[in-house]
């Protein structure tokens, strides 16, 4: 579907809806006048305000990831028509930033969104040179603090010229998501950016992966396919057709360099190879682009006009018969400049996409509730018009049943409720299973590691002999450990499902870790003054440098616990949510089986629409180890060399005086010493970190069951309200019958007329909406993506 027949379509059913709705507002008015509250048509009223406000209202999301240096800001910035966002040697993107489209006219900000609050506040606002500057001031001190402010996102309010002509969609924001190489330089919770990028994979509408020409097979590159890719094998199978690679920079290609053909057709096989089927590549000047625009638009500032010139205008040249170069002025040769970037091939790509299978979605949705609203009205004319072409007495006759059939297909609706609630118990049941491997797959990888520490220390064997003559006396005081705690956060939403395999790797093992910490502490662990006769406790000279140690363990363990994690949860959100749906079909084709029943009876129908919501619950944070650093004395005896001197007695031949040789001799004498130290129990260690894990896999399996408690019982309550108001609309339509059989008799030609006079106006929309979908039916994508 083409940008402009999606266009055309989005109108067509916003007139139609509208103009509907406008119809059933009269309908209403005159009944209202009449002395009738009109009841029985308010729920299809509010059915046409939900499908008119989810049209105008539709998100359009489009993730766009890179590694550094690939040039993700300066392609962000030619597709929104402005140099807004910073592009600068370091990592710029420390957390998801959104671009959302508004009209022009609107005054641009930069808005922050810090956790725990629902509103973000304005940072910047005004021209996009102003929001660029502050936008990368603010970028700086969150990277150089630390984010002590806990930002999760921004938000860029902008005009984003390439749908700027098509306000169908006016929902479209650009998402720039961190790259792998720049969640390891963020100083701060590194899980979050990847957490960001799975996110947009799951939830955006296309994914854009930008390549550096100069380095597209450089390590940067491949990383950034296994940290996101690598055991996703489902995205690629998901997503075919909505992920697209745009390899950037193709203007800094020099002579010496490959063909861009060539350099495609390379990469294609390297993306296929590594699980890619048909990678769809675009080259891509984004620099060249983004200055075009400019100066297209009149905006470009004298310092990029002169960039313009400088690497550009000259690709334009021509020579006159003399041959003198002529390069035209800039704005001449913009517009083919432009297009030569490939950025208008890659947005018409992207908007494509869009339409062809979120945007068809999304009409396709809509039509058919207005046009199953426009049915409900005209279920309702109906049952007036016959009910005025009967007689009374048969009608009374007809209610009568009505209301005894309707309390039966209540109490079966009662069943549906009991049915629902052993699935729900299949679900939490699912979820609790897959917490419980995530808990006993992180305890156990914790546990080798904290093994390999002890392994790794030579242990001597002491002789028994020399054991027992050992005499320790230690005295431990209790000191409080480390403040340094490691945490990790639940989504805001995730599907669960059990019976899923985890992997628990490390890249580099702890013992390594200490190692570059501690280079000769381990080492020299079994030293004759630092003997331990056990490898789990570690003893260090000073409290700072036991803190140091059980410092490093928490580093380490905390983001390798929150990253397993954040892959059990993303594997739990993919699978989970085609349990949820499966869930939500067996709600609608019970409730949809009993008002069948009850529809052929009375030869009207209802269909029953249920959206898949998916479970939401707050985040929680796991809290670090809470171990004790012990100080202790130990008092021991070992043996010493010392002097001691030996006299002997002689006379002496001329004075007969007595005097005595001393000569020095060394002897091994037993002697007491103590000393202090720092120990810490690598055992105990491993244990809080179990014990803390445990807990928290507790405490998220009983707010898992509120959470999806909740959330099934409002899945149901929705299936039961439809069910319920198409009983009460046919009811309060036979009460309104009697009514008026029982005081309109003499104005009965009057009313039918009236009836049929409405009947046939609604006929008109109904036809409209009929035309809409069967336009929309031939444009129906070959396969929809998710």
């Amino acid at each position: 579907m083409s940008s402009e027949k999606f266009q055309a379509a989005h109108d067509s059913i916003c007139h139609t809806g509208t103009r509907l709705l406008n119809y059933l507002e009269e309908i209403r008015k005159g009944r209202f006048s009449e002395g009738d509250d009109t009841k029985s048509l308010q729920s299809i009223e509010d059915d046409i305000n939900k499908a008119l406000s989810a049209l105008k209202e539709q998100k359009y999301q489009v993730a766009v990831i890179a590694a550094m240096k690939a040039g993700k800001s300066t392609f962000l910035n030619a597709v929104i028509g402005a140099d807004v966002l910073a592009s600068e040697s370091a990592a710029c993107t420390i957390c998801r930033t959104d671009v959302r489209h508004i009209p022009d006219g609107q005054v641009p900000r930069l808005l922050e969104y810090r956790e725990g609050q629902r509103q973000g506040f304005v940072i910047a606002e005004g021209n996009a040179g102003e929001i660029q500057q502050k936008f990368l001031v603010r970028t700086r001190e969150i990277r150089e603090k630390g984010n002590p402010d806990n930002t999760i996102r921004f938000e860029i309010e902008h005009p984003i010229e390439a749908i700027s002509a098509l306000s169908s969609l006016s929902g479209f924001t650009l998402v720039d998501t961190p790259g792998p190489n720049e969640w390891e330089s963020a100083k701060f919770n590194t899980v979050a950016l990847k957490q960001t990028a799975l996110e947009a994979l799951r939830t955006c509408n296309a994914i854009l992966f930008v390549l550096n020409y100069a380095s597209y097979k450089d390590n940067a590159i491949s990383d950034l396919f296994k940290d996101v890719i690598e055991n996703r094998k489902e995205i690629l199978a998901e997503n075919t057709g909505k992920i697209y690679f745009i390899l950037n920079k193709v203007d800094q290609k020099t002579e010496q360099d490959k063909d861009i053909a060539d350099v495609i057709e390379d990469l294609k096989r390297e993306l296929t190879n590594f699980g890619f089927s048909n990678p769809i590549i675009y080259p891509a000047s984004s620099r060249q682009g983004l200055l075009a625009k400019l100066i297209q638009q009149g905006k470009a500032t004298e310092s990029q006009i002169k960039d313009f010139k400088k690497f550009f205008s000259a690709r334009y040249a021509t020579e006159d018969e003399e041959g003198n170069q002529i390069i035209p002025a800039p704005r001449k040769i913009a517009p083919q400049a432009l297009k030569d970037s490939g950025i208008l091939t890659i947005e018409q790509t992207v908007i494509q996409t869009i339409t062809q299978n979120s945007g068809w979605n999304l009409l396709s949705d809509v039509v058919a509730k207005i046009d199953k609203a426009g049915k409900g009205i005209e279920d309702t004319l109906n049952t007036q018009i016959s009910g005025w072409q009967m007689g009374i007495d048969a009608l009374k006759q007809k209610v009568e049943e009505y209301r005894k059939r309707s309390d039966y297909s209540k109490s079966k609706v009662e069943a549906v409720k009991k049915s629902v609630d052993e699935q729900k118990q299949i679900l939490i049941s699912g979820f609790s299973q897959a917490i419980s491997q995530f808990a006993e797959g992180a305890k156990a990888k914790i546990e080798e590691e904290i093994d390999l520490i002890a392994e790794s220390v030579p242990n001597k064997q002491i002789p028994k002999e020399t054991q027992k003559k050992a005499e320790i006396l230690i005295r431990n005081v209790d000191i409080p450990s480390s403040e340094v705690k490691f945490g990790f956060s639940l989504p805001s939403w995730i599907p669960l499902i059990g019976g899923t395999a985890f992997t628990f790797e490390t890249k580099t093992p702890l013992v390594e870790a200490l190692t570059k910490v501690f280079p000769t502490s381990l080492s020299n662990h079994n030293s004759n003054e630092y003997k331990s006769l056990d490898p789990y406790k570690i003893r260090l000279n000073t409290k700072e440098e036991a803190k140091k140690f059980e410092r490093t363990i928490n580093e380490f363990c905390a983001p390798h616990i929150k990253t397993w994690w954040l892959d059990t949860q993303d594997k739990l959100v993919r699978d989970g949510t085609r349990i949820r749906e499966e869930l939500v079909h067996k709600i609608k084709d019970d409730i949809q089986q009993i008002s069948n029943e009850l529809s052929n009876y009375l030869g009207e129908a209802l269909e029953v629409e249920l959206n898949v919501n998916p479970i939401q619950f707050p985040s929680f944070d796991f809290p670090g180890i809470d171990t004790q650093v012990q100080y202790q004395q130990q008092l021991y005896k070992t043996k010493e060399k010392q002097n001691y001197s030996t006299g002997e007695k002689r006379r002496s031949c001329e004075d007969e005086q007595d005097y005595t040789k001393r000569t020095t001799k060394e002897r091994e004498v037993e002697v007491e010493k103590q000393r202090s130290f720092y120990e810490v129990n690598l055992r105990e260690t491993v244990k809080a970190i179990k014990v803390n894990i445990d807990s928290q896999a507790s405490g998220s399996r009983e707010l898992l069951q509120r959470v999806i408690e909740k959330q099934v019982a409002e899945d149901f309550r929705n299936a039961e309200k439809q069910i319920n108001d198409y009983i009460k609309r046919f009811q309060d339509d036979f009460d309104r019958l009697l009514k008026e059989r029982e005081t309109k008799e003499v104005e009965g030609d009057r009313i039918r007329e009236m009836l049929e006079i409405q009947k046939a106006q609604l006929n008109q929309y109904l036809h409209e909406l009929t035309t809409i979908k069967a336009s929309l039916h031939s444009w129906k994508p070959m396969q929809t993506i998710n």
